[in-house]
Parts: C-alpha cells; structure tokens; sequence
C-alpha cells in the first residue's frame, strides 16, 4: 500500500487514513492512491470502510500551490480534477457503508469527500475557542461550486441551508455542524475512528442483503449528483481561468507564503 494511504482493519471493516502532510492537500498522487486503496479494499471484499484524516486535519480540500503552478495547462488541470472527482465518485458509489471520520479541519475537496461519505463523525477541537470546521468555501478563493456539490449539501443540511453556506463560502464550526446536519456526531479527536466503527458495527449486525439494498435506494441521489453531468468538468476548466477567479487564487497564495 501506498505511503500516502495507510490502511487497517478491524475485522471486516477498513480505516483508510489520508497521510500526506502536512494537512493532506488533495493533489493527483494523493486522489490516485485513494482510488487504488479504494478499488483494493471493494476487491478484498470488506463489509464497511471509514476514511479518516490526521490530528486536528481531515483534508485541507485540493492543493491549490500545485494547481496554481499548472498556469494554463488545461491538460494537466483536467488531469488533477478527474484525479479528485474520480475518489469522490467511487466513494459516491460504494456498494458498502462508509463513514468519514473527521478528525479536524475539513474546507472544501475534504468536506466533498466526507459528503460522499454515509456518514460522518467530527472530532470536537481541543480548544473551544478554535473549534474545528468543515465546509465548501470555494467561492471565498474565486471558485464556482459545481451543481453535483451542490447537491450533496443540499441533501444534507436543505435547500435553503445550502444556498446561504454555498453562496458565501461559509466554513461551520462543529458543534454548528451537527446542529444543522452536515455531520452526524461529533466526539473527542481519539475517539472518532472507534465511533465510526461503532456506526458500521451496528449497521453490520442487521440482515445484509435487505440493507443494502434500502442503501443503494436511499443513497441514489449521492450517486447522481457525482455523475459527470452534473460536474461539468469542462466549464469548470473555463471558469478556471476567470481573471476573479485568479485574483482570488494569487491572494490565497501570497497569504499562504507568510
């Protein structure tokens, strides 16, 4: 297995956990391995699968220094976001239960991923003044959020909900989070994997083949909104280069370099 996805089971079930320091930017090496350890893990045949993250970091969404030195290349740009929604999708489309154990931050890439996840356990922060948070703040770095990611936090939190963190790019701490449903349950930052492992825990004890398939049914709508369609890569590619759109990703830059 790859040194960027470390892999463990317990029992039947499999923590895959993101292991790229230091906050687990999603660049293609990253997404490609957690394709691969995704197909290995449906072809070992597990019951369920948790994805989890590092201390106080879950993902820190798509890295943006490796995008952003791509210049024009629309080539390799497509390239890194086929890498990305290529791991969201087969996350989207797991014929097994899966839960995302958010052990810290979650902007952007990292909450798409918790979304297409069944469910998700958030760690609470050490520090209440600093709590943790998870969300889309892509319009808050100059990019459009496509209508599949959309979907998933519409079908999370509301149509309503949605449109307001959607549209200002708000990133929502914990204890909010749960409030509103974008997570399901929060617990300390040691305990979140063992609490994903008691939510397949229970829902492998039920007769397997009655839920799976109510899943599959149920979670349709998780499968369509990561269709091609609805991702839309090449627009994507083309708002990409809006000269707000770059504004906003040469301010991130110069912040990130102080």
């Amino acid at each position: 297995m790859t040194a960027l996805i470390e892999s463990q089971d317990y029992g039947s079930i499999r923590c895959l956990r993101l292991s790229r320091p230091p906050v687990n930017a999603l660049n293609p090496d990253l997404c490609r391995a957690l394709i691969a350890a995704l197909g290995t893990a449906y072809g070992d045949g597990v019951r369920g699968l948790i994805l989890a993250g590092a201390g106080k970091i879950f993902s820190a969404g798509l890295d943006v220094p490796y995008l952003v030195s791509l210049g024009d290349d629309r080539d390799a740009l497509m390239d890194a976001w086929q890498a990305f929604f290529g791991a969201a999708r087969l996350l989207a489309e797991s014929r097994i239960p899966t839960a995302a154990a958010v052990t810290g931050h979650s902007p952007a890439g990292g909450c798409v991923l918790a979304l297409c996840c069944d469910y998700r356990v958030m760690a609470r922060s050490p520090d209440a003044d600093k709590p943790y948070t998870i969300g889309l703040n892509e319009t808050q770095v100059g990019l459009v959020v496509p209508e599949g990611i959309q979907r998933l936090m519409r079908r999370a939190v509301g149509e309503l909900r949605a449109e307001r963190l959607l549209v200002a790019g708000e990133m929502v701490p914990a204890e909010r989070a749960l409030q509103m449903g974008l997570v399901d349950e929060l617990a300390d930052g040691e305990q979140v994997v063992a609490r994903a492992l008691a939510w397949h825990e229970a829902l492998l004890k039920l007769p397997r083949a009655p839920m799976l398939q109510t899943r599959a049914m149920a979670r349709a709508a998780v499968v369509e909104a990561m269709a091609s369609e609805h991702v839309d890569l090449e627009r994507f590619i083309d708002d990409w280069s809006h000269p707000d759109t770059q504004a906003a990703l040469q301010a991130l830059m110069a912040k990130l370099r102080k």
